[in-house]
């Protein structure tokens, strides 16, 4: 097993830890060609109710808590989703425990259910679902093997498209940020660089990674910009938002960042173009107001965009509040209504709000969230005596015209 391995599974890091530090935000967005309004009245919206997904949360549970495998999925974090063609639901996940989980008591006597500290971690995963919204099968791990020493891939954004323009065929195309093992401030790893995997249909086979955007030669690291974060269609193009990691320097904030790509060619990186300010060119330059961590997206709610996030300050460790805008390069404008999720205990972070629109409907949207310690000397041993802390959790949350 690689030393660095070892040493995140010593201090539970991941990708989780890094968005909660950061107090990253992450958004699901449907965006115009240049940020101007579209059709439909822009109004100020904020949350005006938000309440516990039991069941989604309890399927994850259920699933991760099952005993008849060892090579399966027990915990992970930096939860994305995409519905396939099938009906199924594809999960991906960053760091991921596998191994098998025992019933309480926990060896320190404690009611919760856990797994041996010797239990396998792998740097990303894939879950599918069914189409009744139970997870049912582990991808082989990691779905996508490390793509040098001391390096590794997660996962973000996905999406099923054309395996080329106005082909019937289609695939499955997958985002990934490529780090590699650094030291403080980089414990959770150096932004390397954006990628993009191909996955057949139905099999779900990785067929190709490619590289779209290399940031290693950007000399300060806090600046490197991967791309991911979450993305959307619209008009025949898939536009994909990114961000740098300014915050894990101390900078006040990060900033935001969008590319957009002709559908059926997210994997080819020369049909990327990037908001420069006024267009789109080959220079990715920040859009307007948006200062966020290093993960990020956006949903459209009534012509308006709202844009979900960790709050500033301390009350981000536990505290999703949303902004709203009239178009996605802004200017925002928050935070509105705040509101706290439920945490496992005390002690912990909640972070990386993430809405998943292929469960979102009927004016709702679902959102996960993923829980983790804040410290990170000896978090791993207690993740695996808890498993509970290292999985998803949902809510449902409904957005209204601010009043």
């Amino acid at each position: 097993m690689p030393a660095d391995v070892r040493a995140r599974q010593r201090t539970g890091t991941g990708l989780g830890l890094l968005l909660a530090l950061v107090l990253g935000a992450v958004l699901l967005t449907v965006l115009p060609d240049h940020g101007r309004r579209e059709g439909g009245a822009c109004t100020p919206h904020t949350v005006a109710s938000w309440s516990a997904d039991d069941r989604l949360t309890g399927e994850f549970a259920r699933y991760g808590d099952d005993a008849t495998r060892t090579d399966d999925w027990t915990g992970g974090d930096g939860t994305h989703s995409v519905r396939l063609p099938d009906g199924r639901v594809l999960w991906l996940f960053s760091d991921t425990y596998l191994g098998q989980v025992h019933r309480p008591p926990n060896p320190v006597g404690e009611s919760y259910p856990w797994r041996d500290t010797a239990a396998p971690l792998v740097r990303n995963s894939a879950v599918v679902m069914d189409g009744r919204g139970r997870p049912e099968s582990t991808l082989p791990t990691p779905l996508f093997p490390d793509p040098a020493q001391n390096q590794w891939r997660w996962p973000v954004a996905a999406r099923v498209e054309p395996r080329s323009p106005g082909s019937s065929e289609q695939v499955v195309r997958v985002l990934l940020w490529v780090r590699a093992a650094g030291q403080s401030p980089w414990i959770y790893g150096v932004p390397t660089a954006t990628e993009v995997a191909t996955l057949s249909l139905p099999g779900l086979r990785v067929e190709s990674v490619v590289k779209v955007l290399d940031q290693s030669l950007v000399p300060d690291p806090s600046r490197r910009i991967l791309f991911g974060t979450t993305l959307a269609e619209k008009g025949g193009w898939t536009y994909v938002f990114g961000g740098d990691d300014g915050r894990a320097v101390s900078r006040p904030a990060s900033s935001a960042y969008v590319a957009r790509v002709p559908e059926g060619r997210l994997g080819d990186a020369a049909a990327w173009r990037y908001w420069d300010g006024s267009g789109w060119g080959l220079r990715p330059r920040p859009v307007s107001g948006a200062k966020v961590g290093s993960a990020f997206s956006v949903v459209r709610v009534e012509g308006t965009y709202v844009l979900f996030t960790m709050a500033a300050g301390t009350a981000g460790l536990t505290t999703v509040t949303s902004y709203w805008a009239c178009s996605p390069v802004g200017p925002w404008h928050g935070p509105t209504r705040n509101f706290s999720p439920s945490l496992p205990t005390a002690g912990v972070a909640a972070y990386n709000p993430q809405v998943h629109p292929e469960l979102s409907g009927d004016g709702r949207l679902v959102l996960s969230y993923d829980v983790n310690w804040l410290e990170t000397s000896g978090a791993s041993a207690s993740i695996n005596a808890n498993v509970t802390l290292y999985r998803p959790r949902f809510v449902t949350v409904r957005v209204a015209r601010a009043r």
